[in-house]
């Protein structure tokens, strides 16, 4: 019977249920609830006239507990955690997705699909690894090492015959050279 009394609201609700309370009491006018809990007045008449009509359970919001009138049925997430598992192996959700709907028809965004193989125990979130990179240190003398580019263009905008710039570095001064 104890178990009848208990009413399960968030600290938001607690105080508007509060606030409402002393509305009803007579202890604060409409005007001032609305500020203190940034509502409308209209609102707040609304809503103690619910609190009065239905008890303390009417601050809820009615569709708390009860499921998106969106959600996809259980029969279709199962077969596609079936089909997943079965005949698309090894598949990543976006390309799953893409199967999914190329050859059985089955039109699903990948995220649920990603979300559903997660819940399934069938994928793990991945992360992505940066590749470091690690620091060379330079060569101590010039002409040690030598990084060079050529790049074949028409340099001289058809004044001459085209030509190829070859670029030189050397990585132990940073002087750059380059020659047509």
């Amino acid at each position: 019977m104890a178990e009848r009394d208990i009413i399960t609201m968030k600290q938001k609700e607690l105080k508007h249920l509060h606030v409402i309370h002393k509305v009803i009491d007579g202890s604060l006018t409409q005007r001032q609830a609305a500020e203190i809990i940034s509502l409308s007045e209209r609102q707040v008449r609304r809503l103690a006239k619910r609190i009065e009509a239905e008890g303390d359970t009417a601050i809820q919001h009615r569709w708390r507990g009860k499921e998106s009138h969106n959600r996809l049925p259980n029969d279709l997430k199962s077969r596609v955690i079936r089909l997943c598992h079965e005949k698309y192996q090894g598949f990543g959700p976006t390309l799953a997705s893409e199967k999914l709907l190329e050859l059985d028809r089955i039109a699903i965004s990948k995220e649920t699909v990603r979300g559903w193989l997660i819940e399934a125990g069938q994928w793990q979130k991945h992360r992505k690894s940066v590749t470091h990179r690690q620091w060379r240190q330079r060569k101590s003398y010039f002409g040690e090492m030598l990084q060079l580019e050529g790049s074949h263009h028409d340099w001289f905008e058809g004044r001459r015959q085209k030509c190829v710039l070859m670029a030189y570095i050397d990585d132990a001064t940073s002087k750059v050279y380059g020659r047509f």
